[in-house]
């Protein structure tokens, strides 16, 4: 009886976790809460074109045809208002749209390319499906020329939109669905430039060929005058537009070129000087010297989304939607749009086609790789993100502005409008039902299967997570911890005897700071990424967790005396915040392999449910390595 009951207290006390708040902001929780925030906007915007038009369409018309003309020695530019916008402002929105693209394989979910191949193929199978539709609706006429239209996501809108109507959805699906409508802009961009460009003029385009090189030798050597750029990316605009090739193409072409990268220490370090140097002697010119290299020290694709993305989402793309959404509705033009071909072409390619497609496209990528790919959610959600890429509005009314004139325009704005309509509904309507399903059912279909709920999302990675034991070991023990959790601190004695207990496994640890309940966290994360730059990451992680009770900077100051290293250099670097955007980088690791409290443990890639105690641990490692025997025999 005495050891049932002992048993049992054992059980309760190593099963308590902290729970995660989510308040943590990372690049890309950033990024998609700026495109939520600026799908408002851009619904405002549509309305407001749509009211605009309909009570006064006379001035309508009249803003958005005005010329405006830039003249420089008898050369120069002429376009109307709305064509300005179209050509000249959306550069923009496709720079941003290059940022994000870069961002996401040189650091963020991308990095491992085996997760790019499904959102890949979703992308394109969502638009083929949609095109193939647009087409059977006007094969043999002269519209199938528009085929362009019902092809892309706007991502704004959908995101926006998805957080309205699908709430309890897993943030995962957002990170899934960026990755496609990412790739539906850059397939996009391609289709413009290809199908939709004028008759092209060679020798503008040779020009607009050698401005790009220009910048490319310019990055090359590493040339950091942001106004140089973009004078010679505006002369290469100006000489895509004269040779006939839309020239939002080069928006994109210039945002994939800067790197994003974690700021480098030589850098960190003359920004440093020079500030100390300011302070020292406050002088306009050590301002100036001390701004410059502070910039220099923050990567420039970083930099550059942080100035444009705002701009581009509060203000470029509503405006565009100002621009292009108007049209006079009444009985008559309603009736003539949905018996058109145009219109049922991009509505049912939108609601129809981009579920199909995506759901079809990733079912079959994960059947063909017999599991190696697989959704990072259930199948109910992806059929979710597949009916949400149906909201195709910015670049699909861009196209359409290319493709059709008068009465055929107004028929296609019409059948994108219902379109998002009608995708936003069947997203809900979906969502809807599968509440309605039992919990276990629900779960499932919205989660997965539990071995994918369970998935560790980005693998462990030798070049970049801190590891204890051998680097080929058959059996990797992750875990997700916060050096101020009771629960961390009674974890870790348990881990370091299974660490004794079995020589051959591999234990990982990634940060998750819980800011919420514990304020000393996230400095005490820093703390063991600065220890970690002198090769004591461990060494300080083992401190922490012994004294959870004392980590204010002082006491992590005496840590670091006490582990005999330089103490300038570790004070420089928690003062620089050094290790901040390691610990964001596993933050975003957490949240996209489902964690929601500390501590939380993976064992293989699996994640470890229950009690952590040792006999609990003991017997999960043992099951994975007879696992891992299994699958190399």
């Amino acid at each position: 009886m005495s050891s049932n009951k002992s048993g049992g207290d054992t059980a309760r006390r190593f099963t308590g976790r902290t729970a995660w708040a989510r308040s943590i902001q990372t690049p890309l929780r950033e990024f998609l809460r700026t495109e939520t925030g600026g799908a408002a906007v851009l619904l405002a915007a549509a309305l407001g074109a749509l009211l605009w038009v309909n009570f006064d369409s006379g001035s309508y018309d009249s803003v958005w045809s005005t010329r405006l003309s830039i003249d420089l020695g008898g050369h120069g530019v002429s376009l109307d208002l709305r064509g300005w916008v179209n050509s000249g402002l959306m550069a923009f929105f496709f720079f941003v749209v290059g940022l994000e693209a870069r961002r996401e394989f040189d650091l963020g979910e991308l990095r491992e390319r085996r997760r790019f191949a499904l959102p890949l193929l979703a992308g394109l199978g969502g638009a083929a499906a949609a095109v193939a539709i647009f087409l059977a609706f006007n094969a043999g006429r002269p519209s199938a020329h528009g085929w362009g239209t019902a092809m892309s996501t706007d991502t704004a809108f959908a995101l926006g939109l998805l957080a309205v109507v699908g709430p309890r959805v897993p943030d995962r699906l957002r990170a899934f669905m960026l990755t496609v409508v990412v790739v539906d802009d850059i397939v996009a961009l391609v289709v413009i430039a290809a199908v939709y460009s004028e008759s092209i003029s060679w020798v503008p385009l040779l020009v607009a060929a050698i401005f790009y090189g220009g910048v490319l030798v310019l990055r090359s050597i590493r040339f950091r005058v942001g106004f140089v750029y973009f004078v010679l990316g505006a002369g290469a605009w100006v000489a895509l537009l004269e040779s006939g090739v839309e020239p939002v193409v080069i928006g994109l072409a210039m945002g994939i070129l800067p790197y994003a990268y974690s700021a480098e220490r030589s850098t960190l370090e003359r920004a440093t000087e020079r500030f100390r140097e300011f302070r020292e002697q406050p002088t306009a010119e050590l301002a100036r010297s001390a701004a410059a290299q502070l910039r220099a020290a923050t990567p420039p694709n970083e930099r550059l989304q942080q100035l444009y993305h705002p701009w581009t989402s509060y203000g470029v793309v509503p405006l565009f939607a100002l621009a292009n959404a108007g049209i006079v509705i009444d009985g008559d033009v309603l009736a003539r749009a949905f018996s058109s071909p145009i219109t049922l072409g991009i509505l049912f390619g939108y609601t129809l086609g981009k579920p199909l497609g995506v759901l079809g496209s990733t079912w079959l990528g994960t059947r063909l790789s017999r599991g190696r790919l697989k959704p990072p959610v259930g199948w109910a959600t992806v059929a979710g993100g597949g009916t949400i890429a149906g909201v195709g509005f910015t670049v699909s009314l861009l196209i359409a502005t290319l493709a059709f004139e008068g009465r055929e325009l107004d028929e296609a704005k019409i059948g994108i409008l219902s379109a998002a309509l009608g995708a936003s509904l069947l997203t809900w309507l979906l969502f809807r039902a599968t509440e309605l399903l039992p919990r276990r059912l629900r779960l499932r279909a919205l989660l997965g299967t539990s071995e994918q709920l369970t998935d560790l999302y980005l693998d462990v990675d030798p070049e970049r997570d801190h590891i204890r034991g051998p680097t080929e070991a058959p059996v990797t023990v992750v875990e997700y911890g916060d050096f101020e959790c009771p629960y961390c601190g009674m974890a870790e004695p348990v881990l370091r005897q299974l660490r004794r207990d079995f020589g051959d496994i591999r234990y990982v640890w990634r940060h998750l700071p819980l800011n919420d309940v514990h304020p000393r966290a996230q400095l005490a994360a820093e703390a063991s990424e600065a220890a970690g730059e002198q090769d004591a990451f461990w060494a300080m992680h083992d401190l922490l967790l012994d004294h959870q009770n004392a980590l204010q900077p002082k006491d992590l100051m005496g840590y670091a005396e006490q582990l005999d290293l330089d103490l300038d250099r570790f004070s420089e670097d928690m003062r620089e915040r050094l290790g901040a955007a390691r610990v964001a980088d596993d933050v975003d690791s957490a949240d996209l392999s489902g964690v929601s409290g500390t501590p939380t443990f993976f064992i293989n890639g699996r994640r470890h449910h229950g009690a952590y105690d040792i006999a609990t641990l003991s017997a999960a490692v043992r099951a994975a390595g007879a696992r891992a025997v299994l699958a190399t025999s």
